[in-house]
């Protein structure tokens, strides 16, 4: 079965898909050979790689072709994290059959402001566009898809920018009404509280995407039996262990800092 109908397929029958975040083709392979029923193309972990923040520096092209070798070197699903798609809707129209034919079975794509900031820094610039824009933009990702079997997942980030439920919730019935077939929600909080609620109130017809990094208290079992959730993907576990394992082998402990996403 071709990678984009395996994660269709599990979206389709409500099964709980697990996604680890790579930054090279390595890293994503030993996370299939660990288990995994995906990988998350993580925009943080490949710009932690280049030692830059995730803030949208570096270029398309860089990620793309990051995407295209992790897909070519595991069988399967990898879900890409495009940030804001690069722009607007013009460039999401371009984007998208880029990377489709890079191989990937999925695209991310959040409602902030290009270029954007990561989401869990204390102090980030966490702008959001209008529920129109964003609307149009999901609008370009399909029309723009040559298979029907990619998934276009809409993150919605009102939690982060500290809109409340009631905008995340609106924002997200209206990513559903354009289009998408998945709605990643995302919480800074340190306990679950936030998206435990978020799922509780939620009633539409597509499943959630977390990102249970700052959360880590939630377990998998807790989160399938809410029956809303399709994907749980792990994020920047691996640049973190990478980053300990080789400052180790040099003798040296690297200073504690904020966790960011």
């Amino acid at each position: 079965m071709h990678k984009h109908a395996i994660l269709r397929s599990t979206l389709d029958n409500r099964q709980l898909f697990t996604a680890m975040a790579a930054h090279n083709p390595l890293c994503a392979r030993l996370a299939a050979e660990a288990g995994f029923d995906g990988i998350w193309g993580s925009g943080f972990e490949l710009a932690a790689s280049y030692a830059v923040p995730d803030a949208n520096i570096l270029p398309m092209g860089i990620h793309l072709d990051m995407m295209r070798a992790i897909a070519a070197a595991v069988a399967t699903p990898v879900i890409a994290d495009i940030d804001t798609g690069f722009g607007n809707a013009v460039n999401v129209s371009y984007a998208i059959p880029q990377y489709e034919a890079a191989g990937v079975a999925a695209v991310v794509m959040e409602d902030k402001t290009f270029p954007k900031d990561t989401s869990l820094r204390t102090d980030g610039r966490q702008e959001l566009v209008s529920i129109e824009t964003f609307q149009g933009k999901i609008g370009a990702a399909i029309d723009a898809r040559q298979d029907s079997n990619l998934v276009i997942i809409a993150r919605v980030e009102a939690l982060i920018a500290g809109l409340g439920q009631d905008d995340a919730l609106r924002r997200a019935y209206a990513y559903q009404e354009a289009g998408a077939d998945a709605i990643l929600i995302h919480s800074r909080q340190k306990t679950p509280a936030e998206i435990l609620s978020f799922i509780d109130a939620w009633t539409g017809q597509i499943p959630l995407v977390l990102v249970p990094t700052a959360y880590p208290q939630l377990t998998e079992s807790s989160i399938a039996e809410s029956g809303k959730v399709g994907i749980v993907i792990y994020g920047n576990h691996a640049i973190r262990a990478a980053v300990g394992a080789m400052a180790a082998s040099m003798g040296w402990t690297p200073p504690c800092r904020p966790s960011t996403t």
